[in-house]
């Protein structure tokens, strides 16, 4: 059965699991249309821009038709997907006044690099001019592009993990995954030719490595015991919170959003645990190692942080300087420096 159209480069056939297969290769095809809707949603609403004139804000996403999907044939993912959208803008002047237009991209696709897109900004034919729609045209295309590149990153990335890895030797392996991220397999044909260990050829995550360093007006014993304690992490977060301050013990806080497992510990010096989003691909985490120096009558914790995502770098070190820092500094008074 053929697939995209004949003539088209991404044309594959998938063959029947007794169909010649002679060099017992392993192939599945997994439908990414549902998960590329709700990720572009969430990259495209809320993104804004703003100047001297005002600000503008993406609201919605009204218009989004098209398919995704990735195959994994012969040892290679190919990537498919086919977009057009339409969202609307709204922007609001320094006085006051409001505004309402269109975005629209009828070519985010495979076929194209992300410098091609069209992406056409309006303002609405009722609305009376502004120099809004200009910022738009220009700050704010350039965030749509790089949103829309971000989904395509993750397209190879995220998505794909929990595929069958292409092997070299015939023997086809599952990646660590949820059992709801499995069942969106729509094909699943293999064959036992091997029992050699794989080779695991799979599409591996960019990442990055950085440290932070925050002075604290306590002691690092008091300092120490602030990240092991249940009661005083949900005091800090306001929200509550399960943790086990033993080593290999878990810890889940801010709603589920962050959880992981304390994997060192050295009373009143170190602490290392596996730290992740709730968001991140599937089973990944990074090496979280916190250091607490004595600086006579203060505490320097300094933070090292490997194996974060690196679309997740910014976001990883603000929420740290905010849900970790700020917040244990207002919440049991250990002073407001910030460096």
């Amino acid at each position: 059965m053929a697939k995209w159209g004949e003539g088209d480069p991404r044309w594959i056939v998938e063959e029947r699991a007794d169909a010649t297969n002679v060099n017992n290769w392993h192939w599945t095809e997994r439908d990414a249309t549902n998960w590329s809707s709700d990720k572009l949603k969430s990259l495209l609403v809320g993104l804004s821009v703003e100047n001297e004139e005002g600000k503008c804000e993406v609201t919605e996403v009204s218009k989004l038709e098209g398919e995704a999907s990735i195959n994994n044939r012969k040892g290679k993912l190919i990537f498919f997907y086919e977009w057009n959208l339409k969202a609307t803008w709204t922007g609001k002047s320094n006085a006051g006044v409001k505004y309402k237009g269109t975005i629209e991209v009828p070519n985010l696709s495979d076929e194209n690099d992300m410098e091609d897109l069209d992406i056409s900004v309006s303002l609405n034919k009722d609305e009376p001019d502004t120099p809004l729609t200009n910022l738009m045209k220009t700050e704010g295309a350039e965030k749509i592009r790089e949103a829309l590149g971000n989904y395509v990153g993750s397209l190879k990335t995220e998505f794909t993990q929990g595929m069958i890895l292409p092997t070299a030797n015939g023997v086809a392996k599952t990646q660590t995954t949820s059992q709801s991220k499995a069942k969106q397999d729509k094909t699943r044909i293999s064959s036992s030719g091997s029992t050699t260990a794989p080779v695991n050829t799979g599409v591996k995550i960019p990442t990055c490595k950085f440290s932070m360093r925050e002075t604290f007006l306590t002691s690092p014993a008091d300092l120490y015991r602030v990240f092991l304690n249940q009661e005083m992490v949900q005091a800090f977060t306001h929200a509550p919170a399960t943790v086990d301050g033993e080593r290999g013990g878990k810890f889940r806080l801010l709603d589920g959003n962050v959880f992981g497992e304390f994997t060192e510990l050295v009373p009143d010096e170190k602490i290392v645990m596996k730290w992740r989003y709730n968001n991140w691909p599937c089973e990944h985490y990074a090496t979280i190692s916190m250091s607490f120096l004595d600086r006579s009558n203060e505490t320097e914790l300094k933070v090292e942080c490997r194996g974060v995502p690196d679309s997740e770098e910014e976001r990883t070190k603000e929420g740290w300087k905010r849900y970790y820092f700020e917040a244990i500094k207002q919440t049991f008074g250990y002073g407001a420096r910030l460096f």
